[in-house]
């Protein structure tokens, strides 16, 4: 199975649109959507083309294809808009043996190497949650890295408001590779489970 991992969307339609139109584009099988799809946030701008009922618009037609989970900014009236469950702190996708932990990040986040304290303050690490592969959005900055037990750690970043200099982007996973994409598609930087075992 092929997947688009996308994060806070934030109810840009625009945004939202460029994202399916890679899905298709890349021939992928489903959608990891990783929250914060509606809403834009008390903290952030009103992003660019808001448009929460065109964003369900665009997203309902995959209803079938959506693994999703809870954002910050979700809350059980956006799902009542849209065809997909939203309201998961986490999901557990197994695609060919290997275990993907897929969460927004304000609930559970990975740990920082350097402090041994979650990256987001307040959440928790998913230590218990055995996992190969940690998908995560909720910094808006992307993130493709190996821990020290040879898991990888996925931010795809943020589809619609960007941080630290970083580009709107998704990611994809494909039998034990994942990728990081800007919005329009060019590769940033990849990375296989397999090499790393």
């Amino acid at each position: 199975m092929k997947y688009l991992i996308i994060s806070d969307i934030h109810g840009s339609a625009s945004c939202c649109d460029k994202a399916i139109n890679q899905f298709e584009k890349l021939g992928c099988d489903m959608i990891i959507c990783l929250g914060d799809v509606l809403y834009h946030g008390a903290r952030n701008p009103l992003p660019e083309g808001y448009d929460n009922p065109s964003v369900a618009d665009i997203l309902n037609p995959y209803a079938d294809k959506m693994i999703c989970c809870r954002g910050n900014c979700d809350c059980e009236v956006c799902e009542m808009v849209l065809d997909f469950p939203l309201m998961q702190d986490y999901n557990m996708i197994v695609d060919g043996g290997i275990r993907m932990l897929a969460t927004h990040g304000h609930v559970i986040s990975p740990i920082n190497p350097k402090t041994d304290a979650p990256v987001v303050p307040g959440s928790r690490a998913p230590h218990k949650l055995g996992w190969d592969i940690l998908l995560y959005g909720h910094t808006h900055i992307p993130v493709l890295m190996q821990d020290d037990k040879g898991r990888i750690i996925c931010n795809p970043g943020s589809t619609t408001l960007p941080k630290n200099g970083s580009e709107k982007g998704f990611a994809v996973y494909e039998n034990g590779t994942i990728a990081l994409h800007t919005l329009d598609g060019a590769i940033i930087k990849e990375l296989s489970l397999r090499k790393l075992q």
